[in-house]
């Protein structure tokens, strides 16, 4: 695993998390004062964790596959 990769995980970790929280927030409450914040923080976590796990599958973007030619 190169400095790449781990920067291109990061990143992907980085935006399922804030993808997770958003949908979060606009699924567990009608207002900004009924979020249960502690869900929304422990669910993205856990999301941004699995995505890094998911990227040890690979990474188009650090594989040099990222514009869908893979060679073929």
């Amino acid at each position: 695993m190169s400095k790449a990769w781990f920067k291109a995980a990061g990143i992907r970790a980085i935006r399922t998390m804030a993808q997770t929280a958003i949908a979060m927030i606009g699924t567990t409450a009608a207002t900004i004062n009924q979020v249960n914040w502690l869900l929304v923080a422990s669910t993205a976590a856990l999301s941004g964790v699995l995505s890094m796990l998911t990227s040890l599958t690979g990474l188009p973007e650090v594989d040099g596959k990222e514009d869908g030619n893979d060679g073929a």
